[in-house]
C-alpha cells in the first residue's frame, strides 16, 4: 500500500475528529463535550484537534455540515428511488418519521440556537448553516418535481422554504413528544403537487 502524503493524512485525521464529534455530540449534547474527550476517544492528542478546528464551535459547525449532507442523501435516495410519486412520498414520510425530532440531532441545533443569543460570530455561522440547509432543500425539491415533470404554483424557494421551516419546528416538537406525527411535512407536498401544472415542454410556447 502506497504512503499516505501529508496533506492525505492530515485530511484523514481530520475527517476522524469529525467522525468522532458528531457520534459525542449526538450522544452528550455541545456543552458536556470537550475538545479533550473528542482528542482521548479518536485516539489524538489534543494539539491534534486544535491543528484542525481552532475551536469546539468549529468543530461542531463542520458536524452540523456533515450531518445536514447526510440527511439530505437519505431524502434525495427517498425521493429519487423507483415507483411512482405516491411511493415516493411514503419513502420520504418514513425518513420524516424515523429522523424528524432525533434528539441528538434537535437538541444539538437547539444548544447552538441558544449560545448564539450572545454570540454575534456564531449566530452569522448558524446562519450560513441555515442557508446551505435551505439550498440543499432547493435542490432536492427541483430535482423531484423535474423528474415527475411539474412546475410548482410558487417558486421552488418558497416551497423549500416551507418545508424546511415545518420540518424544523416539527422536529422540536417532536424531541419532546415523538409521538406527534410527522405526516404534515409530507402532507404539505403532496397539496403543493396537487395543484402542480405540468412542465412545458422544450421548445412549447406558454399559451
Amino acid at each position: 500500500m502506497a504512503r499516505l502524503t501529508r496533506s492525505e493524512s492530515q485530511a484523514r485525521t481530520r475527517a476522524h475528529l469529525v467522525a468522532t464529534a458528531r457520534d459525542l455530540f449526538l450522544a452528550d449534547g455541545y456543552a458536556a463535550t470537550s475538545l479533550e474527550k473528542v482528542a482521548d476517544e479518536a485516539g489524538y492528542s489534543k494539539g491534534a484537534v486544535y491543528s484542525n478546528f481552532k475551536n469546539k464551535k468549529e468543530l461542531c459547525l463542520e458536524v452540523l455540515g456533515l450531518i445536514h449532507a447526510t440527511k439530505g442523501q437519505e431524502i434525495a435516495e427517498a425521493l429519487g428511488g423507483g415507483g411512482t410519486m405516491e411511493e415516493r412520498l411514503e419513502a420520504f414520510q418514513a425518513w420524516a418519521e424515523k429522523t424528524l425530532g432525533d434528539v441528538g440531532w434537535t437538541m444539538l441545533e437547539f444548544e447552538l440556537i441558544v449560545l448564539s443569543r450572545h454570540d454575534p460570530e456564531l449566530r452569522d455561522a448558524l446562519t450560513a448553516t441555515l442557508g446551505v440547509a435551505r439550498d440543499i432543500t432547493v435542490t432536492l425539491l427541483k430535482s423531484f418535481t423535474d423528474s415527475l415533470g411539474v412546475v410548482l404554483p410558487v417558486p421552488v424557494e418558497d416551497a423549500a422554504g416551507s418545508i424546511l421551516s415545518l420540518g424544523v419546528g416539527l422536529g422540536i416538537q417532536r424531541a419532546i413528544d415523538p409521538t406527534i406525527s410527522a405526516r404534515v411535512v409530507t402532507d404539505n407536498l403532496r397539496v403543493l403537487l396537487a395543484v402542480s401544472q405540468e412542465a412545458p415542454t422544450q421548445g412549447s410556447v406558454p399559451g
